[in-house]
């Protein structure tokens, strides 16, 4: 799919995340589609036609124009071919917002000035530290409170698990001994797309082995069928 389709009377803006407030990614698209407008109305109004103005527009944007297939792993690397603005990390489009480019837009339109723009990729910087925070803690605290003592009642070696939990710590340290905002960000994103994914690997392998009863966490088998997994009393079986 594309991140932003035409669907037939309307374009399509898809690329918001299921968390994420609406509220700054519409203000960034009005003032997108205004900075268009107001290029288009200048060069008219200084005697240009609008079908020449349109025209020009179009040949310089054919670029961003993709009809394949977006799931393609090959297209990635041919935007970028193309000339096409590609930023795979959720950390770096946030630490864009204050880009001299970007602080220009807002500026000019008077939306928004360098600070409050610096203070919005500030603060998105800090809540998305805060969450990686958040999930790293609870995963530590899953392992050890919870899946480490479920294998050594199954007599079983948690060697890997520790080194699970023993990595996640260490990611997590580095990021609360890092001061730079956008830095400390990057590591939290590291973390929690690399090693807190390496670490699952353990704790998935060790699920495979231990005892479905002495198991402590809900299976993928017991979530998508309860109803088949419990007794009449609601207990699980």
């Amino acid at each position: 799919t594309s991140p932003f389709p035409y669907g037939g009377h309307r374009f399509e803006f898809r690329a918001v995340g299921s968390t994420q407030n609406v509220s700054f990614v519409n203000t960034v698209l009005c003032a997108l589609t205004a900075e268009a407008f107001k290029e288009f109305s200048d060069k008219i109004e200084a005697g240009q036609s609008p079908q020449e103005v349109a025209k020009v527009a179009l040949n310089e944007h054919w670029k961003v124009i993709y009809n394949g297939d977006g799931y393609d792993p090959e297209w990635p690397a041919k935007a970028t071919k193309q000339g096409v603005c590609r930023i795979d990390s959720g950390v770096d489009a946030i630490n864009e917002m204050a880009n001299p480019k970007n602080l220009k837009l807002f500026e000019d339109l008077k939306i928004l000035n360098k600070k409050e723009l610096e203070a919005r990729r500030d603060v998105n910087l800090v809540h998305y530290v805060g969450m990686i925070e958040m999930e790293a803690l609870c995963m530590i605290d899953m392992i050890v409170q919870q899946i480490i003592p479920a294998l050594k009642e199954a007599q079983m070696s948690v060697e890997s698990v520790q080194k699970a939990v023993d990595m996640v710590q260490k990611g997590l340290a580095a990021m609360h001994l890092e001061n730079g905002l956008f830095e400390k960000a990057t590591l939290a994103r590291n973390l929690r797309l690399e090693t807190m994914i390496e670490a699952r690997v353990f704790v998935d392998n060790a699920e495979g082995e231990c005892p479905a009863h002495l198991w402590p966490l809900a299976t993928y088998k017991e979530l998508l069928f309860l109803d088949a997994n419990q007794d009449s009393n609601g207990n699980t079986v």
